[in-house]
C-alpha cells in the first residue's frame, strides 16, 4: 500500500507535486498515451514537473503564475502524430486513478473535473469540429468513452 491514504484532499502544491508525479510515471509507462511522452515529446520529467505543477495550482488554487501556451505543445505532438478521442480518455482515466489514489474531497473532485475539461477541449480544438455534432441539437461535445467507463466502475 501507498504511503499515503487517500485521505485527505488536495490542499495545495505539495500534494500536487506527487499527484502529478504518479500520473506521469504511469502515463509514461502507458502503451497507449506514453509513446506521446516518450517518444514524440522526449519528455524529461524533472524539467517538466515544475512547470505543470505551476499549470495545476493555477487551475485549483490560483496561487502559482503560468504564463505558457498549453495549447502550443499538444498541437505538436498531434502533428507528429494525430492524438485520438481513446487517446484523450485514457489521458481522463489516468489522471483520475493518480488523483483517487491518494486524494479525496472538493479539490480532488475538481482536479477531476478539470482534467476531463481540459482533454475534452483539447480534443474538440485539435481535431476540429465534428460535423455530425453541429447538425445535432445536443452539441454539449463528445465525451471520451474511457472517462464514461472509469465512472460506471467506480
Amino acid at each position: 500500500m501507498s504511503q499515503f491514504a487517500a485521505d485527505h484532499d488536495i490542499c495545495g502544491r505539495a500534494d500536487l507535486t506527487v499527484v502529478l508525479r504518479r500520473f506521469y510515471t504511469a502515463a509514461f509507462a502507458d502503451r497507449r498515451i506514453g509513446p506521446f511522452f516518450t517518444q514524440i515529446a522526449g519528455t524529461d520529467l524533472e524539467a517538466h514537473l515544475p512547470r505543470i505543477t505551476d499549470f495545476w495550482e493555477r487551475a485549483l488554487f490560483r496561487t502559482a503564475a503560468y504564463g505558457r501556451d498549453a495549447f502550443a505543445p499538444h498541437a505538436a505532438l498531434n502533428a507528429a502524430r494525430a492524438m485520438t478521442a481513446e487517446d484523450f480518455g485514457r489521458w481522463v482515466q489516468l489522471w483520475n486513478a493518480a488523483v483517487d489514489g491518494l486524494h479525496r474531497g472538493p479539490n480532488a473532485e475538481r482536479a477531476k473535473a478539470t482534467g476531463e475539461r481540459i482533454a475534452l477541449a483539447l480534443h474538440k480544438r485539435l481535431a476540429g469540429p465534428d460535423p455530425a455534432l453541429l447538425r445535432r441539437q445536443d452539441t454539449r461535445g463528445f465525451v471520451p468513452l474511457a472517462a464514461l467507463e472509469l465512472r460506471s466502475t467506480a
